[in-house]
């Protein structure tokens, strides 16, 4: 394993209508935390901040969706045909953590 200070920080380019469309899915999920913190801050129903809550979930779940079909289609099969074998291995430990 490569020393510390060797080590290359990975990044991925992506073309500005994929930034876009994954800043638009974090701005929904901005507004929604907002919304749920409003109907705490006034004592709104529990059902009603647990409905929102399910929401801004399904919403992150979306949106983790969304990166990781982009992250499989460009990064993965990038690094796969690079013959980077640890590609999978770091695949499979996203994946374990999304299905927490």
């Amino acid at each position: 394993m490569p020393c510390e200070h060797c080590l290359q920080e990975k990044k991925t380019l992506r073309s500005e209508e994929e930034k876009k469309c994954l800043i638009n899915r974090l701005s929904r999920l901005e507004g929604q935390i907002r919304g749920i913190r409003n109907l705490v801050e006034n004592d709104a129903y529990c059902v009603d901040i647990l409905t929102q809550s399910a929401a801004a979930k399904a919403a992150f779940s979306a949106f983790n969706r969304e990166l990781l079909r982009r992250h499989v289609e460009g990064c993965v099969v990038r690094d796969i045909k690079a013959g980077e074998e640890g590609t999978v291995d770091e695949l499979m430990d996203i994946i374990g953590k999304l299905m927490k």
